[in-house]
């Protein structure tokens, strides 16, 4: 991160203390951010003679002076600002999401005069596009740090999306998409592997900030800042303008089968296994409901939310494309349709890498993952998958997020065994280990948990981890037993709808 990142984001992140006080959470506190800079920035480009769908009335001039020319101050800001959000959440496109059901939370007017003062005082146009990029993504990682505001669910370790990408080697030519896009992390990674490996042509650098990547996100507020993020790492359109759309779509993307194909699909979909809405009924009363989505491209219908991920991914390759998702243990070993899906899986694609994950490393604990690396490949009568290679960086690995946290150092003797640049030229090693596809098959419904190192903390009692670490291996092994319970117990509970349906429908 360059030098004058860090100061600013300490110095903005420093601000939010003050205005905790007012009961604002760090997550409302960057999104008066995005708010805020977004006018700012607007105000400097009109000022170099770029255009701007911003009305003149809600403009960043506006919250600086009174058409006196009086600095504008107490009520007068609050109100202004909050005609403001109101009327850009109406806007169409970036626009529009960036303001989207925008509200101001900063309600003492004193505060909010301090927090434009500041923002004004930088040129942040004039910062390079990297720094820019960066003080934003050290306000988004500060913003997960706060185990209070869940946030952290959408936040990726960027050790972890840098080896994912540094593995798949995007090039150029190819589109990426990402399903669950969180805060644009897999993105960004993509943007600068691509210009740090390639010399890019005037076309190629157009292609790359605004027909490479397509992203959806179901969280309006999280679409926000991806967006937002994306904007100032120079991906999408960057006119401000209400109807040049970014690459980001708000909405559920599991709903309908993908309109297009992509050559790399690189994702973290939201932890929590099950899909449910809330429903009233008549009398008034709340309910969860199992959402299962029905589509004729999925190979079998579950409530399972991360089986389904999986599935739209398999079918947003295009053929020769490649795919990089997280996925918890569960969708390893789980029996029914998390069988019939790896079953296919193997069969139909080219699945050749998997990475077993160590505890302690996701802002939103309580789930063990794994990355799986899969290729699509035209329909052939024989199985794609000849060897699943298996690399565990679980065993005997410790890392929590504040004393310890993972590293990209810590990767990259997985990137060395992945071997991104001849990928089928591998070797064995201790962490390393080849299964074919017979082998796989076979196992007890295909499970692919597969685990071969010693343990040595259930050995070795003289040396065992740090307190902190035994805690938080603790949590997340209590934490991933209550899911599988959980959903056992959800499994039991469709099993009985669905028998109940069967006897109504019978009478």
């Amino acid at each position: 991160m360059p030098d004058e990142s860090p100061q600013i984001v300490q110095r903005l992140w420093d601000f939010c203390d003050v205005l905790r006080d007012d009961g604002v959470s760090y997550g409302d506190y960057v999104e008066q951010l995005t708010y805020l800079l977004f006018l700012k920035m607007d105000q400097e480009r009109r000022q170099i003679g770029k255009d701007s769908s911003i009305p003149d009335e809600y403009r960043w001039e506006r919250l600086l002076k009174d058409e006196e020319g009086n600095k504008l101050k107490g009520e007068a800001l609050a109100s202004q600002y909050r005609r403001t959000l109101q009327a850009l959440q109406e806007q169409g496109g970036m626009i529009g999401i960036i303001f989207g059901r925008a509200q101001n939370r900063i309600q003492n007017p004193a505060r909010l005069r301090r927090l434009i003062d500041y923002i004004d005082e930088e040129t942040w146009m004039g910062l390079d596009v990297d720094v820019k990029g960066d003080i934003y993504e050290g306000l988004l990682e500060k913003n997960a740090q706060d185990t209070k505001s869940g946030a952290g669910q959408y936040f990726t370790p960027r050790p972890l999306i840098k080896a994912m990408v540094e593995a798949v080697g995007p090039e150029p030519d190819q589109t990426i998409a990402d399903p669950g896009v969180g805060t644009g992390g897999f993105f960004l990674a993509a943007k600068d592997h691509i210009t740090d490996n390639h010399t890019l042509t005037r076309d190629e650098k157009e292609k790359l900030r605004e027909g490479t990547f397509q992203g959806w996100e179901i969280v309006p507020n999280t679409a926000r800042l991806c967006t937002m993020n994306l904007y100032l790492h120079g991906i999408g359109p960057q006119e401000i303008s209400d109807e040049e759309e970014p690459p980001v779509i708000v909405e559920d993307s599991l709903i309908s089968q993908p309109d297009d194909r992509y050559d790399l699909v690189l994702t973290n979909p939201p932890f929590g296994k099950r899909a449910s809405f809330t429903v009233i009924n008549e009398e008034g009363q709340s309910e969860s409901q199992t959402l299962t989505y029905e589509r004729d491209d999925f190979w079998t219908s579950t409530s399972n939310k991360q089986l389904n991920f999986l599935q739209h991914v398999a079918n947003m390759l295009s053929i020769g494309g490649t795919a990089a998702i997280v996925v918890p243990d569960n969708v390893l070993f789980e029996g029914g349709a998390g069988e019939t899906v790896r079953e296919r899986l193997l069969r139909q694609y080219d699945v050749h890498t998997l990475l077993r994950l160590p505890t302690g490393i996701f802002y939103a604990q309580g789930v063990k993952a794994n990355v799986l690396f899969f290729d699509r490949k035209p329909a052939s009568e024989t199985p794609w998958t000849e060897t699943l290679w298996i690399y565990d960086l679980r065993t005997n690995k410790h890392f929590t997020l504040k004393r310890d946290p993972m590293t990209f150092e810590d990767l990259e003797d997985f990137l060395g065994c992945y071997n991104p640049g001849s990928r089928h030229d591998r070797e064995e090693t201790e962490r390393f280990k080849p299964y074919d596809y017979d082998e796989l098959i076979e196992r007890d419904k295909t499970n692919l948990d597969i685990f071969w190192l010693k343990d040595d903390s259930l050995e070795d009692t003289e040396n065992l981890p740090e307190p902190d670490v035994l805690a938080n291996d603790i949590v997340e092994n209590l934490g991933a037993a209550l899911e599988q319970f959980r959903g056992i117990q959800e499994e039991l509970e469709d099993t009985a709808a669905q028998s109940e349906a069967a006897d109504a429908g019978a009478q």
